[in-house]
């Protein structure tokens, strides 16, 4: 077909006008890297200087803002990635804690005096995640990376059930290594992780994001890049890297390959896999940086991309046979609501977002969904929860100025809550202002256990945050108790508005007392019509309520319990319709002073590591009539 001169003249002339303007859908790329701390980027120096060396990820800051106290939902992987995703707060989730949807019960029955409560086991499969929402709005969404928001990294359901057009999940240099000080990648090209030019392993966690964002870039993408890095195991397949930091840190090359127990941040394989991060986070900017942009002739993809990098908790400190790394002068690491356990790395770039910006406005990863809506024009859906606050406003107007963040009833947020009643921390906290109160519910039976710390984080002077006791070293709630009752209150206001579950006391614990003698005991239990009653004993101790814990699948590879939260004060007879295709089930019953008793006896996790027996073997097996 000829088209006359000018028709073609004009068309020309469109096409060029349209080029000038910035397409409306801007691109998205949300890295959620693994247990990468607060102190374990270099641009975060703070009091003692990093050893590690991450010039890409620097570089990155000065495009763009850089947060000084930034924090995760959560102080471990699955709900914190679960509440980016979701919009949703741990506690309203009922998803505080990796894996879950299990059956209440002690990791100890005798050394653990406390029980964590149900919580879930995955995110729900109709969740309307940020990337359901953002394909709904044109996009096309890519996952490459770790997952793990159900009981099982392999477990439904997957990136591809919750709105991803594209996933990989391959875990590339982190797969295992025999032997960690020998058997590094070569030069060879039949070696998986081969060494390319600059000397740093093949990552195909790392390739998978790269052909992602080559064979989407001509459109509006959300790519969500959760990398391995920098979770255990702790090695390098860089025998080049490993002699790099032995050398900077002045210690001798490693010979034991089972741990590392020298104090401080001087673990020479962590700090290889800190760099070995910051270099593949270098490949996916240099592709932003130096690829044309489709829809937009004349222009980088950067331009039109907004970055997000963060990591999913604080990093973590070690574990009895390997000191990893070091969050000073945080208190502890992962695991904990210390500040080490959730204070983590920021920085966001994108058009309109000011270069080279460092502030200290508190912000979380429940913030990314909102702002995410807002940046791409994205209509919030119908009756969707949202607990982070949109921060489109600070990062267009002002980072540095926190009245552009609002809460849900637009006010200007001060305060934000965190709630962790698992593992061995057993505790909540609220930071309002520069005060921060952590509540530590396994205190009765623990004499070095306060109930309630109260530490002045920062102190705000002429309008600027002074740094006070970042460390959470000297507990102010003896000498502020007026202070310390009204946060404790107002913890408690926010959590039981999102029906947060709490840790209950253990009856079979060493340390518990004559009250355990009084805890509720079952008498019986009977099936009839699809219903299942229980009769009850009380002992002294009245059952404030009871619920019902039950599998669809008892037995099988990824077996997952539910819970029906019972009515309290049930009396001496409770009785529970069966959902439909259930198979096994317990009864919980949570007495007037805070103890768990569940009928059968649940296994403590001590017992079913050793044994590797699933909860349905000592559950009640549901035969219908």
């Amino acid at each position: 077909m000829k088209y006359h001169p000018s028709l073609l003249l004009s068309f020309i002339f469109v096409s060029v006008s349209f080029a000038k303007e910035r397409p409306i859908r801007p691109n998205v790329v949300l890295i959620l890297t693994d247990d990468l701390g607060w102190q374990d980027v270099k641009c975060y120096d703070i009091d003692e200087p990093s050893p590690m060396e991450t010039p890409n990820l620097d570089a990155l800051a000065q495009r763009g803002v850089k947060f000084w106290q930034a924090y995760s939902p959560a102080p471990t992987c699955a709900p914190s990635r679960c509440a980016i995703m979701s919009g949703n707060h741990p506690a309203r989730a009922q998803k505080t804690h990796v894996v879950g949807g299990a059956p209440p019960t002690p990791n100890h029955k005798l050394g653990w005096t406390m029980i964590a409560p149900w919580y879930s086991g995955r995110m729900p499969e109709d969740e309307n995640t940020i990337a359901r929402v953002l394909q709904s709005n044109g996009y096309t969404t890519g996952h490459s990376g770790k997952w793990h928001m159900a009981i099982d990294h392999h477990a439904f359901p997957q990136p591809e059930d919750q709105g991803f057009d594209w996933t990989r999940s391959n875990r590339g240099a982190r797969s295992g290594m025999p032997s960690r000080v020998e058997g590094f990648a070569s030069t060879r090209t039949k070696d998986p992780f081969q060494l390319d030019e600059n000397g740093y392993p093949y990552h195909q966690t790392s390739e998978d994001a790269l052909t992602f964002l080559k064979e989407n870039h001509d459109k509006p993408f959300f790519l969500y890049y959760a990398t391995w890095l920098v979770h255990t195991p702790i090695h390098t397949r860089s025998e080049k890297l490993l002699e790099k930091y032995c050398k900077k840190l002045g210690v001798e090359r490693p010979k034991d390959k089972s741990g590392w127990t020298q104090k401080g941040q001087t673990n020479p394989f962590y700090c290889a896999m800190v760099e070995e991060l910051d270099y593949h986070m270098g490949k996916v900017f240099n592709y932003l940086n130096t690829t044309e942009d489709p829809r937009w002739p004349g222009h980088k993809l950067v331009e039109n991309t907004y970055i997000i990098f963060t990591s999913d908790n604080g990093g973590m400190e070690g574990h009895p046979k390997e000191v990893i790394t070091d969050n000073y002068p945080l208190d502890k690491g992962k695991i904990s609501l210390m500040e080490g356990g959730t204070r983590v790395p920021l920085i966001i770039t994108g058009p309109g977002i000011k270069k080279g910006i460092e502030t200290d406005v508190m912000v979380n990863g429940l913030d990314f969904y909102p702002t995410l809506l807002s940046l791409t024009g994205t209509p919030k859906p119908n009756g969707k929860n949202l607990d982070g606050a949109d921060l489109r406003d600070l990062l267009l107007n002002n980072p540095k100025d926190s009245s552009f963040v609002k809460d849900k009833q637009g006010k200007v947020r001060d305060s934000m809550v965190w709630h962790f009643p698992n593992s061995a921390a057993f505790e909540s906290s609220i930071r309002v202002k520069g005060f921060k109160l952590v509540r530590n519910y396994d205190h009765k039976y623990h004499q070095n256990n306060a109930e309630l710390e109260l530490y002045e984080l920062y102190r705000e002077e002429s309008e600027k945050q002074v740094r006070v006791d970042i460390e959470e070293a000297n507990n102010l709630s003896s000498k502020r108790p007026d202070l310390t009752k009204e946060l404790n209150q107002k913890l408690s206001a926010v959590l039981n508005e999102m029906d947060a579950s709490y840790p209950y006391f253990n009856a079979q614990a060493r340390k518990i007392g004559a009250e355990k003698n009084l805890t509720p005991q079952i008498i019986s239990h009977k099936i009839k019509n699809n219903k299942i009653v229980f009769a009850i004993h009380t002992r002294g101790s009245e059952v404030f309520r009871a619920d019902l814990i039950y599998s669809f699948n008892g037995g099988k590879q990824y077996e997952e319990w539910s819970r029906i939260k019972g009515h309290e004060a049930p009396g001496k007879k409770i009785s529970f319709m069966i959902p439909r295709g259930a198979t096994h089930c317990y009864l919980n019953l949570i007495d007037e002073n805070n103890f768990l008793v569940s009928y059968p006896e649940t296994p403590d996790y001590s017992t079913l590591q050793k044994t590797k027996e699933k909860f349905a073997k000592f559950a009640l097996p549901l035969k219908i009539n």
